[in-house]
């Protein structure tokens, strides 16, 4: 008999695996989604699997790509890397698709990341560690910053503040474990010293004693917390009961409203670094990046009746780079889209100025990144 939390996940599958415009299958361009829309990383991977139904449905009205409609063929990993390596499977093999957006986690892209290799077939992740496209992957792409550049950028706004000296609180998961390590390996280069290192692990609901130790040690100035999902916010409740005055810094793993409404009052004051998404009305108007950013956050927000997140975002920005490469390599042959892909120059999207290279399957650098404030349960750039 089969069980029914196994009925619900064949059913949810069912409900996700076919999005756009029917057509002839000749006349469709299949791309393949395996995205986190439950479980642990749902506020990652909702808004990504909202945003790709949003632009394919808004791309068929204009007439799809090639002459050829989009079919977006998207599976629900749960948040679950065995079953995103799974689908990832379904996707090569039953569904032929020539591309895939998605991968909502570092340790879902990962798990996902040998079957598209070996398929030959672009797969472009929304997962924040740099692991995904370092050392380069032929077939590999991403959108999101990298956790090495969340470092940089944080040590960056300590040094101008003088704050050389920290504690760290990571997460023990894919990304909080990979930024950890990726911080530690820049500290050097900013003369930034770590007196304290605490960890938590996924399912941990109270870090008070690890950040009891970071309050007990002499001498720290501010404090950083690579991590994702609900243990951030977990941290931030936490140090400000603690009554821990030093500055509290988050990494881009947050960057949504809903870790805001988490972490409730406590959230004011944090810092974090994020995109321009999430500011994009306070943006300057002389800023590049402005019209973009506001145009993908109305059209979201008008579509969704839900708050814009940098995480949709990155979809956004994956599945633009992809069927701009489609209209450029002027085919659907898996290979010449990925050279496109590796080509894309001069992309202005929601996450910043993308310059692609051989060498670089990102194309993002530090000044895509902004340093922002949350006051009043909001987002406010930080001034220097």
């Amino acid at each position: 008999m089969i069980s029914r939390r196994t009925a619900l996940a064949a059913a949810a599958v069912l409900a996700l695996a076919a999005w756009g415009t029917p057509a002839s299958a000749q006349d469709k361009i299949k791309i393949g989604s395996a995205t986190a829309v439950t479980g642990p990383a749902s506020f990652l991977g909702d808004p990504i699997a909202k945003t790709l139904r949003m632009l394919v449905d808004d791309i068929n009205k204009k007439g799809g790509v090639l002459g050829k409609q989009i079919e977006l063929v998207l599976y629900d990993t749960g948040s679950d890397p065995t079953k995103a390596k799974q689908f990832a499977e379904r996707l090569v093999t039953e569904d032929k698709v020539i591309a895939q957006v998605g991968g909502t986690t570092t340790a879902e892209t990962m798990a996902m990341v040998p079957v598209f290799e070996e398929a030959q077939i672009p797969f472009i992740s929304m997962g924040g560690a740099v692991v995904i496209i370092e050392p380069v992957k032929k077939w590999v792409f991403k959108t999101p910053h990298t956790d090495k550049m969340a470092c940089e950028k944080i040590f960056e706004d300590m040094k101008k503040r003088g704050l050389t000296k920290i504690g760290m609180i990571s997460g023990q998961d894919a990304f909080g474990k990979s930024m950890q390590a990726r911080c530690k390996g820049v500290t050097a280069k900013y003369g930034i010293e770590v007196l304290a290192d605490e960890t938590y692990g996924p399912t941990d609901n109270d870090m008070t004693a690890q950040l009891t130790k970071i309050k007990g040690t002499p001498g720290i100035q501010a404090v950083i917390n690579p991590g994702f999902s609900q243990g951030p916010a977990i941290v931030t409740r936490n140090y400000r009961q603690l009554g821990i005055s030093v500055p509290l810094y988050q990494s881009h793993g947050v960057a949504s409203k809903q870790f805001i409404d988490l972490a409730g009052d406590a959230a004011n004051g944090v810092r974090i670094v994020a995109a321009a998404l999430l500011v994009a009305e306070k943006l300057p108007d002389s800023d590049p990046q402005k019209p973009v950013v506001v145009a993908y956050k109305k059209a979201y927000e008008e579509t969704t009746k839900s708050p814009v997140s940098t995480f949709g975002g990155h979809a956004y920005d994956g599945l633009n780079i992809l069927v701009e490469a489609i209209k450029r390599a002027n085919s659907t042959d898996p290979a010449k889209i990925r050279d496109e892909i590796e080509k894309t120059k001069g992309f202005m999207g929601t996450g910043g100025l993308v310059n692609m290279t051989p060498t670089d399957h990102m194309g993002l650098d530090l000044t895509a990144f902004r340093m922002l404030e949350i006051k009043n349960g909001d987002w406010e750039i930080m001034k220097d």
